[in-house]
């Protein structure tokens, strides 16, 4: 029997076109449907802003899985009917974010924006700067990304201690959290954004990071308190690299446009080439496994 999967875009329709008894359908989330999607049993979603998942589901009776193209799921937890799962695109951005959040510390350690500014300025600024060797890392999320970011660093001479949900072989639990960031000289953030990880780095524990350490966020803005973070920023205490805020675009009058020791980018870590084929490989496994009856690997379970 014939697996019907409604898909974005032409890759789409390329790539799940090789998946042995799967027959992908194109469409648009801001057109009418084909006729095809009456019968689709998997959704792969590319959403505008404004585009309603719960409305949209709604037009899809047949409707057995949504797989993401994204490993974040944030926006469509609690919007699935009964009966539909979640599967994500986990094990696709790994790697680049792992590679934005190695190439974030080292420009911070290393000075590269002071240099940068400095070469515009036409002053040779020459000085000493830290270095990422011998640095001690706290990776608070260890899933597939917070392994490719370790194996990452390792190289340079730093270490990675990993902290996920709950305490494994190898992984604290998060719970020990708050004992844990005073040792370390950077914290790395690549949770996904659920209730609890929301504001899971407010002010309280921001205090207790070791003066001149470095909050990496390569998870989402709302994990972490805006204000307490520009607070610490301002003081000169902290410092950090952002690939996501909250909010999110930034307006143009919000305090961290000016805030000192800030390394910011706006939320590309994923965001390089062949994002898109490395993404649908995860999505061609995933629907192949659903094919042939089997759970997909990446099934949202609520834990990290």
């Amino acid at each position: 029997m014939t697996l019907t999967v409604l898909v974005p875009d032409d890759l789409g329709l390329r790539v799940l076109s090789a998946v042995e008894g799967v027959r992908p359908v194109r469409y648009s989330a801001g057109a009418e449907l084909p006729p095809e999607a009456a019968h689709a049993e998997v959704l792969v979603p590319k959403f505008l802003q404004d585009t309603d998942p719960r409305e949209f589901f709604g037009r899809l009776p047949e409707l057995r899985l949504v797989q993401l193209l994204s490993a974040g799921a944030e926006r469509f937890i609690g919007t699935l009917p009964d009966g539909v799962a979640l599967s994500t695109g986990r094990g696709a951005h790994g790697g680049s974010t792992a590679e934005w959040a190695i190439g974030a510390l080292l420009a911070v350690y290393r000075d590269f924006p002071v240099f940068e500014r400095a070469r515009q300025e036409r002053r040779w600024d020459y000085h000493l700067t830290e270095t990422l060797q011998d640095k001690e890392v706290l990776v608070v999320g260890a899933g597939d990304l917070g392994e490719q970011f370790r194996r990452r660093l390792e190289p340079f001479g730093a270490t990675a201690t990993m902290v996920g949900r709950t305490a494994r072989d190898g992984v604290h639990g998060v719970a020990e959290l708050p004992e844990l960031v005073g040792r370390f000289d950077a914290v790395l953030l690549v949770v996904p954004l659920t209730e609890e990880t929301a504001g899971l780095v407010d002010a309280a524990l921001l205090a207790r990071m070791k003066d001149g350490a470095i909050l990496v966020n390569a998870a989402r803005g709302p994990v972490v308190d805006t204000d307490a973070l520009v607070a610490e920023l301002v003081s000169g205490r902290l410092r950090a690299a952002l690939d996501v805020t909250d909010p999110e675009p930034l307006p143009a009058d919000h305090p961290l446009w000016t805030a000192p020791g800030l390394f910011l980018t706006p939320h590309v870590a994923g965001s390089c080439t062949g994002h898109a084929e490395r993404a649908y490989a995860v999505v061609a496994s995933e629907v192949e496994r659903f094919a042939r009856g089997e759970e997909p690997r990446n099934l949202v379970r609520g834990a990290y």
